[in-house]
């Protein structure tokens, strides 16, 4: 089968022998993948020594075979991929062997993908193959940082950074559904025009005096994935007592912290990642009851994919990119 693998460091399109189902898998014809940042970080992390790695950790599907003791799932199923491998009960953090697919385990961007079937959803009838796609790392992402450990509730004020993320865009989605008020910053004026498309109540340029844009409000809850960049702009327009939940790093894993000012504030630091499978279903149900669809950006062909690669790099993206399989 066709898939897009980390060969000795190289990026490439290789030919790989189709999974095997095991006893309670089931093989996942793929029709998209979804790509996510985490992707691009995979080639460094691994190093050039070792054999060809399927990436991907988002997809979606239909069934093609079930193993012995299958009881879930029924050839023909249209499905989604669960990318949080071996998480399935909510809990403060990622139990012991929690792992993200697509390393080391083979990922979603190929034709065929095994695996448990306790890591397989079904798909909703309203999402396109594309929006399926990359709806589950990115949303459930999304939706741990908001509700299980930002608490957000209606009438709050929200503070996101970066607003052309794919996790940016569920949570504008998201926080607007439950009433709360939504502001963004970008560089970019056609992503902050975007994002007041999608629901922000205000758009700010990153670039901008912050306290001077929101004229000196202070917010609820930061939810923030930039780091060293942001986090203590951030801090600065949050409210005392507020919460600032971070879920990534993209500029810089550490940031100078001025301690005292922070516990005079008393500001509360959560740390967030990934999410359980009872909390992706419940991003499903949301989409379900809000009528929500994800936002997909653009969408290659699967021979094109280190060009989605490269466009996912550049950052020109206002939500997520997709591979067609």
């Amino acid at each position: 089968m066709k898939a897009f693998v980390l060969e000795h460091g190289e990026l490439t399109i290789k030919e790989m022998d189709e999974p095997v189902v095991g006893s309670h898998e089931v093989i996942v014809a793929l029709r998209t993948a979804g790509l996510n940042r985490r992707d691009l970080y995979i080639p460094d992390r691994m190093g050039s020594d070792k054999e060809a790695l399927i990436l991907g950790s988002d997809g979606a599907g239909v069934i093609e075979s079930v193993g012995e003791g299958v009881s879930r799932f029924q050839v023909g199923d249209e499905v989604i991929i669960n990318p949080a491998l071996r998480w399935y009960d909510n809990s403060d953090a990622p139990p012991t062997g929690f792992d993200i697919l697509g390393m080391p385990d083979h990922g979603t961007f190929a034709e065929k993908i095994a695996l448990s079937e306790e890591q397989v959803e079904r798909k909703p009838e309203k999402l396109s193959w594309e929006e399926a796609s990359v709806f589950a790392l990115a949303a459930l992402t999304g939706y741990r940082a908001l509700f299980t450990k930002g608490q957000i509730k209606r009438g709050e004020t929200i503070f996101i950074p970066g607003a052309g993320s794919g996790v940016a865009t569920y949570l504008i989605s998201f926080a607007k559904n439950i009433g709360a008020r939504v502001i963004v910053s970008s560089r970019s004026e056609d992503k902050r025009n975007k994002a007041k498309e999608l629901g922000a109540d205000l758009a700010i340029d990153t670039n901008s005096d912050w306290n001077e844009e929101l004229k000196n409000e202070k917010v609820d809850i930061v939810i923030d994935s930039v780091g060293k960049a942001t986090f203590n702009r951030s801090l600065d327009v949050l409210k005392k007592g507020g919460r600032i939940v971070i879920f990534g790093a993209t500029t810089d894993d550490h940031v100078d912290l001025d301690l005292r000012k922070f516990f005079y504030g008393q500001y509360q630091l959560i740390g967030s990642t990934m999410g359980s499978r009872q909390e992706l279903q419940a991003a499903l149900d949301h989409i379900e009851n809000y009528n929500m669809n994800p936002v997909v950006d653009k969408t290659f062909k699967l021979d094109e994919a280190q060009a989605a690669f490269d466009y996912l790099k550049e950052g020109r993206q206002f939500g997520k990119v997709a591979l067609r399989i």
